[in-house]
């Protein structure tokens, strides 16, 4: 069995869901003995934003040297994510949305014909048969029926795009309002752990 563990956070060892991501993926290898996992740092080693440069050269146009390594690295980051039955994501809320980081690895992993393809009534994620465990991240209260709740582009993005890939079992371990003081945090992060433990139930 493969897991694919990957993080966006910019904060490195500061990060609430790094640390949350790890938790996740530490039980996960507490439940599969020899499981097998790649580590993907999107901070350490981001992939570039996707441009009118990749989309030419999906259709044969000669590459620069450049182009031929980002090209190449994400080749990489699509075959990790295939080869996956488990995908862990530490993905914490920036500016209402996802880490730039984030949005880029997803652009360069949703390609027709791997990911999805076009069937007669519109495209077909083909990827269903994989786990996805996202730790998510909050400084503030932006759950559904919350009154910031109308504000998440965070989460509901993730759900809908790795969604459209054919993902449903999708779990969110989060934490949020971890900015309104060291009280919420701690309770923040006692609550997610205790989820995070559930996982090996």
């Amino acid at each position: 069995m493969k897991l694919l563990h990957v993080d966006s956070s910019i904060l490195g060892q500061g990060s609430v869901s790094r640390d949350l991501s790890a938790e996740v993926v530490a039980t996960f290898r507490g439940r599969h003995p020899g499981l097998a996992v790649t580590r993907l740092d999107l901070a350490a080693t981001s992939i570039g934003d996707l441009t009118a440069a990749h989309l030419t050269a999906a259709q044969g146009a000669p590459l620069d040297d450049a182009l031929k390594s980002d090209v190449a690295m994400g080749q990489v980051a699509l075959e990790e994510f295939l080869a996956a039955d488990i995908v862990v994501i530490g993905a914490p809320m920036y500016n209402l949305g996802v880490p730039s980081q984030l949005k880029a690895w997803i652009d360069r992993i949703s390609i027709a014909g791997k990911t999805f393809r076009y069937g007669e009534h519109g495209p077909v994620g083909v990827c269903g048969a994989k786990k996805l465990v996202i730790a998510s991240s909050r400084g503030g209260v932006d759950s559904e029926g919350s009154p910031a709740g109308l504000f998440d582009h965070q989460e509901t993005y993730l759900k809908a795009a790795l969604g459209f890939l054919g993902i449903t079992d999708i779990t969110f371990i989060r934490a949020e309002g971890v900015a309104i003081g060291p009280e919420a945090r701690g309770a923040a992060l006692a609550a997610a752990k205790k989820e995070t433990a559930a996982l090996a139930a």
